[in-house]
């Protein structure tokens, strides 16, 4: 190996080790190795541009300053209410009824954020039904992961990969959509058997009904305005591969829409972007991409690509690969990791069916442990902060059992499109 690609390799593992310790924030980790790179001439300056994908970071960045806007108008809390009177105080009911919008929200909003607003107001009234909460906090997170699966814009690594493999948001609702729609049934199944007596045991709650939906907006107007906006967002989504727009400069538009439109803040809205996660995300291109400038990530995709013979074989190994790590390791880093290493396979594999697998691991992972991904931990340390404590080992019985039923069936329906 030369100098330059040991050191290439010992700043991505130190990297690597210091965000999977946790002893320093993996922002500061990112961004330091990033610095060391740049500093020993591995990355050069004018590549910089190259390996920082703006269209992610945009992307994301666009669509916090949409939600951080709707968000102070009270719209979650409203549908939260909603959800809850349509199931009537039925337990097996809300535990459906707040999958599927939690799935759904989470297919358009990133998974932290919509635990965020969903989960307060799901132990409100799990209180409300005095229902045991732990089965609809655990549907909650595998519903968030599953819903994030979905589309290009529901979770960091499909964002990542529909930039990097040029995929449309129509392709991630033509492949990961159905995946998801049976995964969130398979999940949704497997809590109710798993839980069958408690559901079964608790009372319709009728107090759910006298709930007013109305009481949860704080701004009326600008309540109408996040809709409207969001809409168009969304409509974009759908039309961007017709209309030539990338999605970053959709997400991008829909915030300085809402803010010109609403009149709201913007050093209130931007205080509230995650600046951390960006920075992160940026440092962590630049890592990735010294071992693309050092040829390392080709000959670890050559390597690769002799030990398989077959589009199966390679849907097969990325995505367990992907679930196994990312149910342990953040799968941000794994993700920019294996985007040049399934690039590299492409001169003797067909990669598009090798990026929904990586899509359906790296999501999908997330699901298997309590520190899978980040909106675990979140909805895990809001419960524990209201004296639901729910530990490693008891989520790991279930979530593993969600991720390799999820992960197991996805890969087969991918495997019986692309095999």
């Amino acid at each position: 190996m030369t100098p330059q690609e040991i050191i290439a390799l010992g700043v991505f593992i130190a990297v690597y080790v210091a965000i999977i310790s946790e002893k320093i924030h993996r922002t500061v980790a990112a961004m330091f190795g990033a610095s060391v790179v740049l500093l020993s001439g591995i990355v050069p300056w004018e590549k910089v541009p190259h390996y920082l994908d703006l269209n992610t970071i945009l992307l994301l960045a666009g669509m916090m300053v949409v939600v951080n806007v709707s968000r102070e108008s009270g719209l979650f809390e409203y549908i939260a209410i909603k959800t809850a009177k349509l199931s009537k105080g039925d337990p097996m009911k809300v535990l459906l009824f707040f999958s599927i919008v939690t799935a759904l929200v989470s297919a358009f909003l990133d998974n932290v954020t919509t635990v965020l607003l969903l989960t307060p107001m799901l132990l409100y009234i799990t209180r409300q039904m005095k229902v045991n909460p732990i089965p609809y906090l655990l549907a909650e997170i595998f519903a968030s992961n599953i819903g994030g699966t979905a589309t290009l814009i529901g979770d960091p690594p499909n964002i990542m990969i529909g930039s990097a493999a040029k995929l449309s948001f129509n392709e991630f609702i033509k492949n990961m959509t159905p995946i998801s729609a049976v995964d969130l049934i398979l999940m949704v199944t497997l809590i109710y058997l798993l839980y069958k007596k408690e559901l079964k045991k608790a009372e319709v709650s009728l107090s759910i009904l006298n709930l007013r939906e109305e009481d949860a907006i704080r701004d009326r107007k600008l309540f109408k305005k996040s809709i409207v906006v969001i809409c168009l967002v969304i409509l974009s989504f759908f039309l961007h591969d017709t209309i030539g727009v990338e999605p970053a400069v959709i997400a991008l538009s829909g915030a300085s829409l809402l803010l010109l439109w609403s009149g709201e803040s913007p050093e209130k809205a931007l205080e509230k972007v995650e600046w951390a996660t960006l920075f992160f995300f940026g440092g962590l291109f630049i890592i990735v991409g010294s071992l693309e400038e050092t040829g390392f990530i080709a000959q670890v995709g050559e390597w690769i690509v002799r030990q398989i013979h077959s589009e199966t074989e390679a849907i097969l190994l990325i995505s367990w690969l992907s679930a196994l790590l990312s149910a342990v390791i953040d799968n941000i880093p794994f993700t920019a990791t294996m985007i040049p290493l399934i690039k590299s396979m492409g001169s003797t594999l067909n990669t598009y069916p090798l990026w929904w697998a990586l899509s359906l691991g790296a999501c999908l992972g997330g699901n298997g442990t309590a520190i899978g991904a980040s909106a675990n931990i979140v909805v895990l340390g809001i419960a524990y902060r209201e004296g639901i404590r729910i530990t490693f080992k008891d989520f790991l019985k279930v979530g593993m059992t969600i991720m390799v039923i999820t992960v197991g069936v996805g890969s087969l329906i991918l495997i019986a499109r692309y095999g």
